[in-house]
């Protein structure tokens, strides 16, 4: 199971970027697709978007398509969420994940994004 840690959160006004980081354990990463998900206080943990190993396959939330992109460094063992044109909204812990046999199962400790109005 990878171990994962996010980074690049902050604090931005609208309007403005962050690039989120999720580094994983070890050389490789003992998963297939690769995720991002976010929880507002009072909220439910949603999904943000998704990535293949690969990269050819990238998958987005309605409510983020279009501003923001994910992709991912295998070399390097780390997944990146570009986050453009940032809304009040977006305010949430952001949190990276690997797929276990398909599934989310392995989760890091998040990273909190805060956009002012």
């Amino acid at each position: 199971q990878v171990q994962l840690v996010e980074s690049g959160g902050g604090l931005v006004q609208a309007g403005g970027s962050l690039r989120l980081s999720c580094a994983g354990s070890g050389r490789t990463f003992s998963s297939d697709t690769m995720g991002w998900f976010r929880q507002a206080p009072g909220k439910e943990r949603e999904f943000v978007a998704q990535i293949s190993w690969s990269g050819g396959s990238t998958y987005y939330a309605d409510f983020v398509k279009g501003r923001f992109t994910i992709s991912r460094d295998n070399a390097k063992n780390t997944v990146f969420l570009q986050m453009d044109s940032l809304k009040p909204e977006d305010t949430a812990v952001y949190y990276c994940a690997a797929t276990i046999a398909g599934l989310y199962k392995s989760w890091g400790q998040g990273t909190q994004v805060t956009v002012s109005s």
